[in-house]
């Protein structure tokens, strides 16, 4: 390429000016100083060689040194011409134009584009102490609003450049733009500045308004730091002996992780594991094997013991692995230090396998001191060593605060203690237990009331009964009138324990079979006074007094029993005490008070059982009448459940007393009072009841009446019946008046509404067909009898059993009726 240098103007440039540019020159001549006839000159020679656009543009910038636009206009020509050619093979070309930037410059510092375009044209050079200055000469000569436009292409030169030039760029640019020292820290790592990317991390994690760009939490920052700590760990400390024993101090790995550890109490798993992994990078295996022991046993969470057990394990395995291969590499020559330390690495290894589930329940036992469960769990770790045994007990005991054990029961823990003791054949040692136990404040009382219960079973397996008498004695011995609340919690266990019904039942239980009736009948008595009397207590005591022939005696206890509770526990205490009574055969009228006093207040889904026993004395010991009307009083008394069968027993034995004639009013009654769902099956009886006396139109009466609760095709058996009854008994008119009611009946139902409601939900439901259509039923309106609506099918039903007759011939219709 040809040299092109047009800074200064001679005759010998005339050449260059053509007799086309005269005019323009003349403009030029007559208004140097004006900005219009230079542009005007400019873009005439648009299409001229580059040496005549430059000499034209020297002139105008000579002469109008201030003005931006023909300096950017002729820089931005200068700099494409040497677009696409080499900077390193044309180095002179790209320093002329260099010049002219600084000429530029020095008339026109304070323009960022200027200085723009000067620095990306010498990035191209790999000028890289003179691209430097000059992007320290922009920034001293931009405004600091203008500095955001260079550093960009600073950071970019930086970058590309590397090594400490870079690093001091980025210092600098610290100052302007703090919240970047991410991208510095980046920068770092990328150039191995592991130890100075470090100390940033410290910086960043001292300010505590700091924000990542990036989005990072402080424990992310945090962990990137440990990892950098860890990773590079020789290379730091290395790096920072050589800088002086203050800069060491300022970076100490292991502080600062275990500042970590106090801080982040979620994550101590992995920052214990980060600082052995420390020590392991920088030689010190004891120091590490401290470390790891440390997190193991001061870690809280069961997830952290497992991370650090499994790190402490593969770095012991390491070692061993790594002794061993030294061992194999001798080729069988004995080396006694080598041997000794593989022997002691590998017993301490199976050491540490052996002590992890001490660990772990070290680890849960932490968590929850107060954790009944996990005490136990030790003393079974510990198998037969009996001191350990003893000591674990021994600090459960002292550790647990009986209010706080919510996991297990703390009873449980004294009991257990004592029986090692009893296995041991220790039975002093046991008591004392048991007694200490006694004292203790439980959460319940329940767990008191067991804990005695425990130990006078202790005392029964060694068959020594009158101290186990002598201890639920004491246990259960409290004020003569007591009106302590058993659930009180504002008292101690040991105030209410008095009234623990489990307490005593064992009691009165060991009495009666070790003791005298007296004894036990006391002990009754004294729950009886206590109010704490169960059902279950009132039939025992009513069952040991009956046993001994104290027959009055018992029928009092199920008197005290039936005033104490009230239905429905009472209906059981009556079903017995009734029963006795009946069967002891006391007096007939003292029986009838007994009933009465049953019946009074019985809720009516109880009072159908009590009936019947009412009746089976009147029947057995009273008389017929009075039977009769306990049975009614039954009817209408019990529940809407029992009424029916209560009717079809009630309807049973007036039959077998008086006849069935008798019946014909109950069963009227009972067609008035019961739901139309049980109506229907009544009818049914009641028509078989008044054939059988020969009351033919009575019982047809009775089927018209209950063909209302039938649907023929939800209740077919009612139609068969009344078929079966009109084949037998009646006549071609009857039969065809009951074909015609059918009909009537169907047609009614379907138009009911609910009823076709019901059938949708019977389709969809094929197993509930039978009963869904049957409740909506009976809720419908009594068909009428007057409709002459032909069913589809009926009429063909009503010719063929007419062509075919009512049978073999052999009954004779009444044809009158």
């Amino acid at each position: 390429m040809p040299s092109i240098d047009h800074s200064s103007t001679t005759k010998l440039d005339l050449y260059l000016i053509s007799e086309a540019d005269i005019p323009y020159e003349q403009d030029v001549l007559r208004h140097p100083y004006t900005l219009a006839p230079w542009v005007r000159y400019i873009e005439h020679k648009l299409e001229s060689p580059i040496h005549e656009r430059v000499f034209v543009f020297e002139r105008a910038c000579r002469d109008l040194g201030r003005s931006y636009k023909l300096w950017k206009m002729y820089l931005d020509l200068r700099v494409k011409c040497l677009d696409e050619i080499n900077p390193a093979k044309y180095e002179d070309e790209f320093v002329k134009v260099n010049e002219c930037f600084e000429r530029a410059l020095m008339m026109l510092s304070k323009m960022p584009r200027l200085w723009i375009g000067y620095l990306q044209f010498l990035m191209k050079q790999c000028r890289v102490t003179e691209t430097r200055r000059a992007f320290d000469r922009a920034l001293r000569a931009l405004p600091i609003t203008q500095h955001d436009r260079i550093w960009p292409l600073y950071l970019g030169f930086a970058k590309s450049v590397k090594g400490p030039t870079a690093v001091c760029v980025y210092k600098r640019y610290l100052q302007y733009k703090p919240q970047d020292i991410e991208d510095y820290i980046d920068l770092l790592m990328s150039l191995d500045y592991h130890a100075e990317a470090a100390q940033q991390y410290i910086a960043v994690l001292n300010t505590p308004k700091f924000v990542s760009k990036n989005g990072k939490s402080q424990f992310q920052i945090w962990t990137e730091l440990t990892d950098l700590l860890v990773r590079y760990a020789r290379d730091i400390r290395d790096y920072l002996k050589r800088r002086g024993a203050k800069l060491l101090n300022a970076v100490d790995t292991e502080k600062i992780i275990r500042s970590g550890i106090d801080k982040f109490s979620d994550q101590r798993g992995k920052l214990w594991v980060n600082l052995a992994m420390y020590k392991i990078a920088i030689g010190d295996f004891e120091g590490a094997r401290d470390a790891f022991e440390e997190g193991v046993t001061t870690v809280m969470t069961v997830r952290d013991f497992t991370l650090i057990f499994d790190s402490y394990a593969e770095f012991e395995e390491s070692i061993i692995s790594s002794l061993m291969e030294e061992a194999a590499q001798r080729g069988g020559q004995s080396d006694d230090e080598k041997d000794a330390e593989l022997d002691i690495r590998m017993m301490k290894f199976e050491q540490l396998m052996d002590r992890r589930p001490f660990l772990v329940n070290d680890v849960l036992l932490r968590q929850n001191p107060h954790n009944v469960v996990e005490w136990e769990k030790r003393v079974g770790l510990w198998g037969n060593n009996a001191e350990q045994i003893v000591k674990t007990y021994t600090d459960a005991i002292a550790t647990i605060n009986p209010k706080k054990a919510v996991v297990g029961q703390l009873y449980k823990l004294w009991t257990n203690f004592a029986k090692f003791y009893e296995r041991a054949g220790d039975l002093r040692h046991a008591r004392i237990i048991f007694e200490r136990g006694a004292k203790v404040p439980f959460k319940s009382a329940i767990e008191l009331a067991d804990l005695y219960v425990e130990w006078a079973e202790m005392e029964l397996r060694n068959e020594n009964f009158d101290r186990a008498v002598d201890i639920l004695a004491k246990a259960t011995n409290g004020p003569q009138r007591s009106n302590i609340d058993f659930f009180d919690e504002n008292l101690t266990p040991q105030q209410r324990l008095h009234k623990s019904m489990k307490l005593w039942s064992f009691y009165v239980d060991l009495v009666e079979s070790v003791g005298t009736l007296d004894e036990t009948r006391r002990i009754y008595d004294r729950i009886f006074e206590l109010k704490i009397a169960t059902p279950l207590t009132i039939v025992n005591c009513a069952n040991l007094l009956e046993e001994n022939k104290f027959f009055e005696e018992s029928f009092k206890v199920y008197e005290r029993g039936v005033e104490l509770f009230s239905y429905p526990v009472a209906f059981e205490l009556w079903n017995l005490y009734l029963t006795k009574a009946m069967h002891r055969n006391l007096n007939v009228e003292r029986l009838r008070d007994l009933f009465e006093q049953a019946l009074d207040k019985c809720p009516p889904e109880f009072a159908k059982s009590l009936y019947l026993l009412y009746g089976e004395l009147e029947e057995t010991r009273g008389l017929a009448r009075n039977a009769m009307q306990v049975y009614d009083r039954a009817t209408r008394a019990v529940s809407d459940k029992d009424r029916p069968e209560m009717y079809k027993f009630f309807i049973k034995k007036t039959a077998a007393n008086y006849g069935l004639p008798a019946t014909r009013t109950i069963y009227e009654r009972a067609l008035e009072l019961l739901p139309d769902r049980d109506c229907r099956e009544l009818c049914i009886d009641f028509a078989g009841m008044e054939q059988k006396l020969g009351e033919i139109d009575r019982a047809r009466a009775v089927w018209v009446h209950g063909s209302q609760f039938a649907d023929p095709r939800i209740h077919p058996r009612y139609w068969e019946k009344w078929h079966e009854f009109e084949v037998l008994s009646g006549s071609e008119e009857t039969f065809k008046e009951m074909l015609r009611i059918k009909r009537s009946v169907q047609a009614q139902y379907n138009t009911d509404v609910n009823f076709i409601a019901s059938q949708t939900v019977a389709k969809s439901k094929p197993g509930e067909a039978a009963s869904q259509p049957a409740a909506v039923i009976e809720k419908s309106a009594a068909p009428s009898l007057e409709s002459s609506e032909v069913i589809p099918g009926t009429e063909n039903e009503e010719n063929d059993i007419l062509a075919g007759g009512f049978g073999d011939g052999e009954i004779e219709l009444d044809m009158d009726y």
